[in-house]
Protein backbone atom coordinates (compact mmCIF):
# COMPACT_ATOMS: atom_id res chain seq x y z
CA UNK A 1 0.00 0.00 0.00
CA UNK A 2 2.97 2.32 0.61
CA UNK A 3 3.94 2.55 -3.07
CA UNK A 4 0.31 3.12 -4.06
CA UNK A 5 -0.09 5.90 -1.49
CA UNK A 6 3.08 7.61 -2.73
CA UNK A 7 1.90 7.32 -6.36
CA UNK A 8 -1.46 8.91 -5.46
CA UNK A 9 0.21 11.80 -3.60
CA UNK A 10 2.68 12.53 -6.41
CA UNK A 11 0.03 12.24 -9.14
CA UNK A 12 -2.17 14.67 -7.20
CA UNK A 13 0.79 17.05 -6.95
CA UNK A 14 0.84 17.10 -10.76
CA UNK A 15 -2.64 18.68 -10.58
CA UNK A 16 -1.21 21.54 -8.49
CA UNK A 17 1.59 22.04 -11.02
CA UNK A 18 -0.88 22.17 -13.93
CA UNK A 19 -2.93 24.74 -12.03
CA UNK A 20 0.24 26.81 -11.58
CA UNK A 21 0.77 26.60 -15.35
CA UNK A 22 -2.57 28.35 -15.75
CA UNK A 23 -1.68 30.97 -13.12
CA UNK A 24 1.69 31.82 -14.72
CA UNK A 25 0.42 31.41 -18.33
CA UNK A 26 2.86 28.63 -19.17
CA UNK A 27 2.40 26.92 -22.54
CA UNK A 28 1.26 23.47 -21.47
CA UNK A 29 2.32 21.59 -24.62
CA UNK A 30 5.85 22.98 -24.53
CA UNK A 31 6.15 22.30 -20.80
CA UNK A 32 4.82 18.75 -21.27
CA UNK A 33 7.45 18.03 -23.93
CA UNK A 34 10.26 19.40 -21.75
CA UNK A 35 8.84 17.38 -18.85
CA UNK A 36 9.29 14.16 -20.82
CA UNK A 37 12.94 15.00 -21.49
CA UNK A 38 13.51 15.78 -17.80
CA UNK A 39 11.74 12.58 -16.74
CA UNK A 40 13.97 10.63 -19.15
CA UNK A 41 17.15 12.01 -17.58
CA UNK A 42 15.84 11.36 -14.05
CA UNK A 43 15.09 7.76 -15.06
CA UNK A 44 18.59 7.31 -16.48
CA UNK A 45 20.11 8.83 -13.33
CA UNK A 46 18.05 6.59 -11.02
CA UNK A 47 18.62 3.38 -12.99
CA UNK A 48 20.63 0.76 -11.12
CA UNK A 49 22.63 0.21 -14.28
CA UNK A 50 22.43 1.80 -17.71
CA UNK A 51 22.56 -0.85 -20.42
CA UNK A 52 23.98 0.07 -23.84
CA UNK A 53 21.44 1.21 -26.46
CA UNK A 54 21.56 -2.06 -28.37
CA UNK A 55 20.68 -3.95 -25.19
CA UNK A 56 17.75 -1.63 -24.48
CA UNK A 57 16.42 -2.16 -28.00
CA UNK A 58 16.60 -5.93 -27.48
CA UNK A 59 14.53 -5.80 -24.27
CA UNK A 60 11.15 -7.51 -24.52
CA UNK A 61 9.45 -4.37 -23.18
CA UNK A 62 11.01 -2.03 -25.78
CA UNK A 63 8.12 -2.05 -28.29
CA UNK A 64 5.70 -1.58 -25.41
CA UNK A 65 7.65 1.48 -24.26
CA UNK A 66 7.57 2.80 -27.83
CA UNK A 67 3.78 2.34 -27.97
CA UNK A 68 3.28 3.97 -24.56
CA UNK A 69 5.45 6.93 -25.58
CA UNK A 70 3.14 7.58 -28.53
CA UNK A 71 0.08 7.15 -26.31
CA UNK A 72 1.36 9.55 -23.64
CA UNK A 73 1.77 12.54 -25.96
CA UNK A 74 -1.26 11.68 -28.14
CA UNK A 75 -3.66 11.28 -25.22
CA UNK A 76 -2.41 14.58 -23.79
CA UNK A 77 -3.34 16.35 -27.02
CA UNK A 78 -6.72 14.60 -27.14
CA UNK A 79 -7.29 15.78 -23.57
CA UNK A 80 -6.55 19.35 -24.65
CA UNK A 81 -8.99 19.05 -27.57
CA UNK A 82 -11.68 17.57 -25.33
CA UNK A 83 -11.27 20.45 -22.86
CA UNK A 84 -11.61 22.97 -25.69
CA UNK A 85 -14.54 21.31 -27.44
CA UNK A 86 -16.55 19.91 -24.52
CA UNK A 87 -15.23 21.58 -21.37
CA UNK A 88 -12.86 20.72 -18.54
CA UNK A 89 -15.39 18.67 -16.59
CA UNK A 90 -16.12 16.38 -19.54
CA UNK A 91 -12.38 15.90 -20.12
CA UNK A 92 -11.83 15.10 -16.45
CA UNK A 93 -14.69 12.62 -16.28
CA UNK A 94 -13.70 10.90 -19.54
CA UNK A 95 -10.08 10.41 -18.47
CA UNK A 96 -10.88 9.23 -14.91
CA UNK A 97 -13.82 6.97 -15.82
CA UNK A 98 -11.45 5.10 -18.15
CA UNK A 99 -10.38 3.13 -15.07
CA UNK A 100 -13.12 0.63 -16.00
CA UNK A 101 -10.90 -0.59 -18.88
CA UNK A 102 -7.90 -1.82 -16.84
CA UNK A 103 -10.30 -3.11 -14.17
CA UNK A 104 -12.16 -5.17 -16.78
CA UNK A 105 -8.89 -6.51 -18.18
CA UNK A 106 -7.80 -7.42 -14.65
CA UNK A 107 -10.86 -9.62 -14.26
CA UNK A 108 -10.71 -11.13 -17.76
CA UNK A 109 -6.97 -11.63 -18.36
CA UNK A 110 -5.60 -12.15 -14.87
CA UNK A 111 -8.65 -13.85 -13.31
CA UNK A 112 -8.58 -11.46 -10.37
CA UNK A 113 -10.93 -12.06 -7.47
CA UNK A 114 -14.42 -10.67 -7.36
CA UNK A 115 -16.78 -10.27 -4.44
CA UNK A 116 -19.75 -8.15 -3.53
CA UNK A 117 -17.71 -5.74 -1.44
CA UNK A 118 -15.20 -5.23 -4.23
CA UNK A 119 -17.81 -4.91 -6.98
CA UNK A 120 -19.89 -2.42 -4.97
CA UNK A 121 -16.70 -0.50 -4.08
CA UNK A 122 -15.65 -0.25 -7.73
CA UNK A 123 -19.14 0.90 -8.75
CA UNK A 124 -19.16 3.54 -6.01
CA UNK A 125 -15.67 4.63 -7.08
CA UNK A 126 -16.99 5.38 -10.59
CA UNK A 127 -19.91 7.31 -9.11
CA UNK A 128 -17.45 9.22 -6.90
CA UNK A 129 -15.19 10.06 -9.85
CA UNK A 130 -18.13 11.51 -11.76
CA UNK A 131 -19.57 13.51 -8.86
CA UNK A 132 -16.19 14.90 -7.80
CA UNK A 133 -14.97 15.74 -11.32
CA UNK A 134 -18.01 17.65 -12.58
CA UNK A 135 -17.47 21.21 -11.40
CA UNK A 136 -19.92 23.22 -13.49
CA UNK A 137 -23.53 22.84 -14.53
CA UNK A 138 -22.79 24.83 -17.68
CA UNK A 139 -20.38 22.29 -19.13
CA UNK A 140 -22.35 19.69 -21.05
CA UNK A 141 -21.33 17.05 -23.52
CA UNK A 142 -21.56 18.38 -27.06
CA UNK A 143 -22.86 15.49 -29.13
CA UNK A 144 -21.21 16.96 -32.22
CA UNK A 145 -17.84 16.48 -30.55
CA UNK A 146 -18.56 13.12 -28.91
CA UNK A 147 -15.48 11.65 -30.64
CA UNK A 148 -13.03 13.59 -28.44
CA UNK A 149 -14.17 12.36 -24.99
CA UNK A 150 -14.59 8.86 -26.44
CA UNK A 151 -10.98 8.86 -27.71
CA UNK A 152 -9.81 10.26 -24.38
CA UNK A 153 -11.69 7.54 -22.50
CA UNK A 154 -10.20 4.78 -24.68
CA UNK A 155 -6.71 6.29 -24.75
CA UNK A 156 -6.46 6.80 -20.99
CA UNK A 157 -7.75 3.28 -20.34
CA UNK A 158 -5.36 1.86 -22.91
CA UNK A 159 -2.38 3.49 -21.14
CA UNK A 160 -3.21 1.93 -17.77
CA UNK A 161 -4.00 -1.47 -19.30
CA UNK A 162 -0.78 -1.52 -21.35
CA UNK A 163 1.34 -0.48 -18.35
CA UNK A 164 -0.14 -3.35 -16.33
CA UNK A 165 0.35 -5.90 -19.13
CA UNK A 166 3.98 -4.94 -19.80
CA UNK A 167 4.80 -4.72 -16.09
CA UNK A 168 3.37 -8.20 -15.55
CA UNK A 169 4.98 -9.93 -18.52
CA UNK A 170 8.21 -8.08 -19.34
CA UNK A 171 9.49 -5.64 -16.69
CA UNK A 172 11.74 -7.37 -14.15
CA UNK A 173 12.38 -6.18 -10.61
CA UNK A 174 14.81 -3.26 -10.61
CA UNK A 175 14.31 -2.32 -14.26
CA UNK A 176 11.37 0.07 -13.65
CA UNK A 177 13.62 3.14 -13.96
CA UNK A 178 15.11 2.37 -17.37
CA UNK A 179 11.71 1.16 -18.66
CA UNK A 180 10.05 4.42 -17.54
CA UNK A 181 12.94 6.48 -18.95
CA UNK A 182 12.49 4.80 -22.34
CA UNK A 183 8.77 5.61 -22.37
CA UNK A 184 9.51 9.26 -21.61
CA UNK A 185 12.22 9.37 -24.29
CA UNK A 186 9.74 8.25 -26.96
CA UNK A 187 7.07 10.63 -25.64
CA UNK A 188 9.60 13.48 -25.92
CA UNK A 189 10.58 12.55 -29.48
CA UNK A 190 6.96 12.39 -30.65
CA UNK A 191 6.22 15.61 -28.76
CA UNK A 192 8.95 17.33 -30.76
CA UNK A 193 7.04 16.38 -33.91
CA UNK A 194 4.04 18.31 -32.58
CA UNK A 195 6.29 21.32 -31.99
CA UNK A 196 7.69 21.08 -35.52
CA UNK A 197 4.12 21.11 -36.79
CA UNK A 198 3.38 24.24 -34.74
CA UNK A 199 6.53 25.94 -36.02
CA UNK A 200 5.58 25.10 -39.61
CA UNK A 201 2.18 26.72 -39.07
CA UNK A 202 3.72 29.76 -37.42
CA UNK A 203 2.04 29.06 -34.06
CA UNK A 204 5.20 28.59 -32.01
CA UNK A 205 6.25 31.19 -29.43
CA UNK A 206 9.18 30.31 -27.18
CA UNK A 207 9.37 31.46 -23.56
CA UNK A 208 11.91 30.40 -20.91
CA UNK A 209 9.15 29.92 -18.33
CA UNK A 210 7.87 26.97 -20.39
CA UNK A 211 11.24 25.26 -19.86
CA UNK A 212 11.07 25.92 -16.11
CA UNK A 213 7.51 24.58 -16.02
CA UNK A 214 8.63 21.40 -17.78
CA UNK A 215 11.44 20.88 -15.28
CA UNK A 216 9.04 21.41 -12.38
CA UNK A 217 6.64 18.83 -13.88
CA UNK A 218 9.16 16.25 -15.10
CA UNK A 219 10.58 15.10 -11.77
CA UNK A 220 7.28 14.24 -10.01
CA UNK A 221 5.88 12.85 -13.27
CA UNK A 222 8.72 10.33 -13.44
CA UNK A 223 8.16 9.20 -9.85
CA UNK A 224 4.39 8.92 -10.32
CA UNK A 225 4.95 6.27 -13.01
CA UNK A 226 7.74 4.45 -11.15
CA UNK A 227 5.73 4.17 -7.93
CA UNK A 228 2.66 3.01 -9.84
CA UNK A 229 4.81 0.26 -11.39
CA UNK A 230 6.10 -0.68 -7.95
CA UNK A 231 2.53 -0.73 -6.61
CA UNK A 232 1.51 -3.08 -9.40
CA UNK A 233 4.27 -5.47 -8.25
CA UNK A 234 3.01 -5.47 -4.64
CA UNK A 235 2.16 -8.97 -3.43
CA UNK A 236 -1.48 -9.41 -2.46
CA UNK A 237 -2.75 -6.34 -4.36
CA UNK A 238 -4.56 -6.97 -7.62
CA UNK A 239 -4.54 -4.47 -10.48
CA UNK A 240 -8.31 -3.94 -10.28
CA UNK A 241 -7.86 -2.81 -6.69
CA UNK A 242 -4.78 -0.70 -7.43
CA UNK A 243 -6.31 1.18 -10.36
CA UNK A 244 -9.57 1.76 -8.48
CA UNK A 245 -7.83 3.15 -5.40
CA UNK A 246 -5.32 5.07 -7.52
CA UNK A 247 -7.90 6.87 -9.65
CA UNK A 248 -10.37 7.70 -6.92
CA UNK A 249 -7.54 8.70 -4.59
CA UNK A 250 -6.11 11.12 -7.16
CA UNK A 251 -9.53 12.65 -7.82
CA UNK A 252 -10.24 13.21 -4.12
CA UNK A 253 -6.78 14.49 -3.20
CA UNK A 254 -6.64 16.77 -6.25
CA UNK A 255 -10.03 18.19 -5.28
CA UNK A 256 -8.79 18.83 -1.73
CA UNK A 257 -5.65 20.53 -3.11
CA UNK A 258 -7.83 22.74 -5.30
CA UNK A 259 -9.94 23.67 -2.29
CA UNK A 260 -6.96 24.42 -0.02
CA UNK A 261 -4.51 26.10 -2.39
CA UNK A 262 -6.65 27.62 -5.16
CA UNK A 263 -9.89 28.43 -3.30
CA UNK A 264 -11.92 26.37 -5.74
CA UNK A 265 -15.61 26.31 -4.91
CA UNK A 266 -17.17 22.90 -4.52
CA UNK A 267 -20.80 22.16 -5.20
CA UNK A 268 -22.89 19.82 -3.05
CA UNK A 269 -22.40 17.00 -5.56
CA UNK A 270 -18.60 17.41 -5.30
CA UNK A 271 -18.75 17.02 -1.52
CA UNK A 272 -21.05 14.03 -1.99
CA UNK A 273 -18.49 12.60 -4.43
CA UNK A 274 -15.74 12.86 -1.80
CA UNK A 275 -17.94 11.06 0.74
CA UNK A 276 -18.79 8.30 -1.77
CA UNK A 277 -15.09 8.01 -2.65
CA UNK A 278 -14.15 7.42 1.00
CA UNK A 279 -16.82 4.70 1.24
CA UNK A 280 -15.61 3.07 -1.99
CA UNK A 281 -11.98 3.07 -0.80
CA UNK A 282 -13.05 1.43 2.47
CA UNK A 283 -15.06 -1.25 0.64
CA UNK A 284 -12.36 -2.09 -1.91
CA UNK A 285 -9.60 -2.11 0.72
CA UNK A 286 -11.64 -4.35 3.04
CA UNK A 287 -12.44 -6.86 0.29
CA UNK A 288 -9.17 -8.68 1.12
Amino acid sequence: MFYLAVSICISSLLFVIFKLFDVFKINTLQAIIVNYLVAFFVGVFKAEQIPPPQEIVSQSWFLGAFFLGILFITVFNVMALTSQKNGLSVASVASKMSVVIPIAFGFLLYHETTGWLKIIGIFLALVAVYLTSVKSEKEALDKKNLLYPLLLFLGSGCIDTTIKFIETTHVSEGSESIFSATIFAFAFLFGVLFLVYQIARGNFVFQWKNILGGIMLGIPNYYSIVYLLKALKTEGLESSTIFTLNNVGIVVLSTIFGLLFFQEKLQIKNWLGILVAIISIALVASSY
